[in-house]
């Protein structure tokens, strides 16, 4: 099974069993939602969403059968996941984790290859071998092509200059 890690199980709030998740997850939308499942610690135990919430900047959580703080109380401080196989993405979406080691090209010159994912405050950018850094939007990024693991990027005048 091929999970990702989408948060922390930071806190619980009341008495009631309902949880704190701190998560910066890029798909919230598609997986706090009711009958979503999420996996919580190591062990992955799984557990299905039946309300949800948004607090400050918490997702907040309350699972089928747990109707008490103590039932959940053991998997606070453990990570949350979701199966990769449950996310139902449209054509066009991707996880930026999932352009890691692909080749970018602009001008259908290969530019580099995708050794991470870096995020600011407002923005999520890819960082290739050549120490270039790449926004992850619609304006940037002209095509990603998993099959032949390739990414199109527009050539902005400077960014591929040689030094």
């Amino acid at each position: 099974m091929n999970y990702i890690k989408i948060g922390k199980f930071i806190n619980t709030h009341g008495i009631k069993g309902e949880i704190r998740i701190l998560s910066s997850f890029e798909f919230k939308e598609k997986i706090f939602i009711k009958e979503f499942n999420l996996y919580l610690g190591d062990c992955k135990e799984k557990f299905k969403i039946f309300k949800f919430r948004k607090h400050k900047n918490f997702d907040m959580v309350v699972f089928y059968d747990i109707n008490n703080i103590n039932d959940i109380l053991k998997y606070k401080g453990d990570d949350v996941y979701i199966l990769k196989e449950d996310l139902v993405l449209e054509k066009s979406e991707y996880l930026s984790n999932d352009l890691i080691g692909m080749n970018v090209f602009s001008n259908d010159l290969l530019r580099g290859k995708v050794i991470g994912i870096e995020k600011t405050k407002n923005s999520k950018l890819i960082r290739i071998n050549t120490n270039k850094l790449i926004p992850i939007n619609d304006y940037f990024i002209k095509n990603v092509n998993f099959n032949s693991k390739k990414i199109t990027v527009l050539n902005l005048e400077g960014l591929f200059d040689e030094d």
